[in-house]
């Protein structure tokens, strides 16, 4: 038997995210993956336009540091498509976390590996038995971290877990389906989780001629381009090189039979699906390929005998965790009308808990019409953005087994809620807190739930490489000198942050705000000049004289100057980054202004 003092099993983002961060804190560590890659949604699963935390008030912790590795190492940079501020190739963000990986000397890393049994002595995981190419091993730990999708640790330790739907009574989620409805419409049996996706990644071949740019593919994707074309239902995904990501979710290559086999103990049925999702995802792509005259056709981007398909499924959810506390849909929404924010979790002495910040809007894959969620997105700088919540430290352990920390998209989180939650950059962060955790408790030889969340929080703020935000204050972007003390203050007096999400009181009217033109520079930016038309709700454009670009920012320093005034007319002078498959010009800084 071999000894860590902390073991990380799964394939998801959050489990690459806990070993690094657990060994970066001082822990050894092993981390065991099912597959040749590592990186799970943001790159063996091929989901490679991340939604939310777009702003860069949000852009911290380890998203941060990934993102802003990213734009160093894709040539073209990230602006790419429409339906995400970032696109960039799976082989590129492999790269960058097998590089961050091997350079830890105290983590280890085997892929390839299947995890056969789960061993439990005294109420506390004890060890786990992997089957490598080295055989069966058993490793034993001080704490156990399940960073995979599926929640596949939580099986084998008989950890109490939830799996689909609850019911409004229990939480009072707004968008949540009523017992009797649970109990009487089938839909609700066949359609137990979120449906996945199988991306499959097509390539651009030359330009899409004019007669074809109405086509419409063939039975059964007859209604995929009905709500925005094919050019735009092609290009929502477009990737650098000419690649694209389908993860297409009307009447595309979503998945939604039989989901319930992802959990059965029998091989060959999980091994069925699979097969039923890849064959899906191919005939949607040779759909798209035929009725646009060959202008897409299969791209290459991953190892194996089909370099187009995924290595894995992107699974929107699993097994969750029942923990100490739940995240449910009423800790997402905005705390009252024309708030920005939902609500700080706080305990009773006062503390707030929150360990991670999420920004996506809650977003459920169903087939047929969409399910009517409360609404949680806002107009800011010129694009509609999810309101930010907060994650509770609570909500990643429970009191069943005091070592055992959920990493990926299994911890603690209603059904609803998890259609908010699941996304990149939150599990990227929330498996960085896993992995501090871990290491705080090895550290501390004390179980999770007797960590102190100050402690945590403290930590992840002052984390030299990858310093992570645990308030969702807006005012101020991760590269601002006074961002670490907006979250300290946040901290200190929970009550100084608004529903508006800024801080308030003599302390925060002291830290200098960030300019217009203050951003670091990014590469790709171009300087542009010309007259500003529109407004901040229908959306503002610059008028050059190459044409009209309409333009967003994430910047706050520039979204609060267009919301202050009505600025239509004022010839401006702007650097920013054009994105012509927005189409949008991403504006980094205004450099002046005149009437």
């Amino acid at each position: 038997m071999t000894h860590r003092d902390v073991v990380v099993w799964g394939g998801g983002c959050g489990g690459v995210a806990a070993a690094l961060q657990s060994a970066r804190s001082g822990a050894e560590t092993a981390l065991f993956t099912p597959g040749r890659w590592l990186g799970g949604m943001v790159s063996s699963a091929g989901v490679c336009a991340p939604d939310g935390h777009e702003l860069t008030c949000w852009q911290t912790g380890i998203w941060g540091a990934f993102l802003r590795q990213l734009e160093l190492e894709e040539p073209s940079g990230l602006d790419h498509n429409w339906v995400s501020c970032f696109g960039y190739r799976p082989q590129t963000a492999e790269r960058i976390l097998q590089r961050w990986v091997a350079a830890e000397p105290r983590l280890e890393w085997r892929p390839h590996c299947r995890l056969e049994q789960v061993h439990g002595q005294q109420g506390r995981l004890h060890s786990l038995e992997i089957l490598s190419v080295k055989g069966v091993e058993t490793f034993s730990a001080d704490v156990f971290v399940d960073g995979s999708d599926l929640g596949d640790l939580l099986a084998l330790s008989s950890v109490p877990c939830r799996w689909g739907w609850e019911a409004k009574e229990m939480w009072d989620e707004p968008s949540a389906p009523d017992q009797s409805r649970l109990e009487s419409d089938a839909f609700f049996e066949q359609q137990p989780i979120q449906s996945p996706t199988w991306v499959v990644m097509g390539q651009l071949r030359g330009e899409l001629a004019p007669q074809r740019a109405a086509g419409i593919p063939r039975f059964p994707f007859d209604r995929s381009t009905d709500s925005f074309g094919l050019e735009k239902t092609i290009t929502y995904g477009r990737l650098p090189s000419g690649l694209v990501m389908l993860n297409w979710p009307l009447e595309g290559n979503d998945w939604h039979n039989g989901l319930d086999r992802c959990l059965s103990a029998d091989g060959q049925v999980r091994a069925e699906l699979d097969q039923e999702m890849q064959r899906h995802s191919k005939d949607f792509l040779a759909a798209l390929e035929e009725c646009s005259d060959g202008w897409i056709t299969a791209g290459n981007a991953f190892p194996g005998e089909d370099p187009s398909l995924a290595l894995m499924p992107y699974w929107r959810e699993g097994r969750r965790l029942m923990g100490r506390s739940t995240v449910t849909e009423r800790d997402l929404l905005p705390m009252s009308r024309g708030a920005l924010r939902g609500p700080l979790p706080i305990d009773a002495q006062g503390r707030c808990t929150s360990i991670a910040v999420g920004t996506y809007a809650n977003d459920h894959h169903y087939p047929g019409e969409d399910w009517p969620l409360a609404p949680k997105s806002v107009r800011w700088g010129g694009r509609w953005s999810g309101t930010p919540f907060c994650i509770p430290f609570d909500a990643l352990i429970s009191d069943s087994i005091p070592n055992l920390v959920m990493a990926d998209k299994g911890f603690s989180v209603s059904h609803m809620a998890n259609g908010a939650t699941r996304l990149q950059p939150l599990i990227l962060n929330l498996g960085q807190v896993a992995g501090l955790a871990a290491a705080m408790a090895v550290r501390q030889s004390c179980d999770l739930g007797d960590l102190e969340v100050e402690s945590i929080q403290s930590a992840l703020i002052h984390e030299p490489k990858a310093p992570a935000a645990v308030l969702p204050i807006w005012d101020w972007p991760h590269w601002h000198p006074h961002w670490v003390t907006a979250q300290e203050q946040g901290l200190a007096q929970p009550e100084h942050l608004d529903a508006m999400g800024c801080l308030s009181g003599s302390e925060a009217s002291m830290l200098m705000p960030p300019g217009m033109n203050q951003a670091p520079h990014q590469s790709h930016e171009v300087g542009l000049s010309g007259v500003l038309t529109g407004n901040l709700q229908e959306g503002y454009q610059l008028q050059t004289s190459e044409g009209i670009w309409p333009l967003i920012t994430l910047e706050p320093a520039i979204h609060h100057w267009l919301s202050e005034q009505d600025h239509s007319g004022q010839t401006l002078n702007l650097r920013g980054i054009k994105n012509p498959w927005g189409p949008w010009v991403r504006v980094t800084g205004v450099l002046d202004q005149a009437n």
